[in-house]
């Protein structure tokens, strides 16, 4: 690790530190770590299998999640097996073209994530809003042009970060105080003016999230302007419970995602493994809690899942 503290000004890899000042905890902490990469994996891959068997779920707003709960499982798998594989065997070396691949896809989907949450919130618009256009407008073939949108809209608008850091000289160190190639983490070890880079980020960052969440907000507004002027308050309960769920998860994600990109901008004054922690707590919950809270707050999905584990019991009861 010491000769690693000098290098040539583009090393062949990088070296992940996992979270600097609590590495005698790193047994103790992938426990967690792993339990939620567990549950991620699980509870994604039964939602996307409860939506694609159950017809009465091929609808626009699970068709929509069944994308956020792709991509919930790229992220985890692209970054949770090598931070376990540093807190287990202590194997942080990782090649600099992977943790740029690493980089590229975690910020990707992450913009691709919050692109499918705004599609979300739109489908609650319509279907709340305009009820008796709902399935002329989200027709299957604008659901599939609207998620397309939102995958190309990440893939391009992130593709430039990989090149721009590959091109910059670290000259001082190739050691990531970090669990996973973060890109402020990456650009911090640069020895050359990084302006540029760090503009188009925070650019990317707010056109992307920023307005998506600015867009998501007036939809709800939208939403309970339309619910209020209900002639029948009883109405109102059963139209705000089909938001529920999509807000619960909208909030976690936001609210954990700005967090940790503001604490890693603009937090210089806190300690290292805070940032780090805090990065990792969007990492792990995120994915772990869009399952759970569609599982136990949609009846639909509720009911599928439930319908599934009854039919496979049966061979073993007769």
């Amino acid at each position: 690790m010491a000769a690693s503290n000098r290098t040539t000004p583009h090393p062949s890899t990088f070296i992940l530190l996992g979270i600097p000042g609590l590495e005698a905890a790193h047994g103790w902490i992938s426990i967690p770590f792993c339990s939620a990469y567990i549950l991620s994996l699980l509870g994604n891959c039964l939602l996307l299998a409860v939506i694609k068997t159950e017809p009465s779920l091929h609808e626009p707003m699970y068709l929509f999640l069944s994308m956020l709960a792709l991509a919930h499982l790229v992220v985890s798998s692209s970054t949770l097996p090598k931070i376990l594989s540093i807190f287990w065997f202590k194997d942080g070396t990782i090649r600099v073209d992977a943790c740029l691949a690493q980089m590229y896809l975690l910020h990707s989907l992450t913009c691709m994530e919050s692109g499918f949450m705004l599609a979300m919130a739109f489908d609650r618009y319509v279907a709340i809003c305009n009820p008796l256009r709902h399935s002329a407008i989200l027709t299957h073939r604008a659901v599939a042009m609207i998620g397309l949108g939102m995958v190309l809209r990440g893939a391009v608008l992130l593709a430039p970060h990989p090149f721009l850091l590959k091109q910059l000289p670290y000259c001082e160190t190739n050691v990531i105080s970090h669990t996973y190639c973060e890109f402020m983490a990456v650009v911090k070890l640069a020895c050359a003016d990084t302006t540029v880079t760090r503009s188009y980020s925070l650019a990317v960052a707010f056109l992307t999230a920023g307005i998506d969440f600015i867009l998501i907000v007036l939809s709800y507004i939208l939403i309970l302007r339309t619910v209020c002027m209900l002639p029948s308050k009883e109405a109102l309960v059963p139209a705000l419970s089909t938001c529920g769920s999509h807000l619960c998860v909208m909030l976690v994600s936001y609210t954990l995602a700005f967090f940790s990109f503001l604490t890693h901008r603009f937090g210089s004054s806190m300690a290292p493994h805070v940032h780090i922690i805090v990065a990792n707590i969007y990492l792990l919950v995120t994915p772990m809690t869009n399952p759970i809270i569609y599982g136990v707050r949609t009846k639909k999905i509720r009911e599928s899942v439930l319908r599934l584990f009854s039919i496979r019991g049966l061979p073993s009861l007769s």
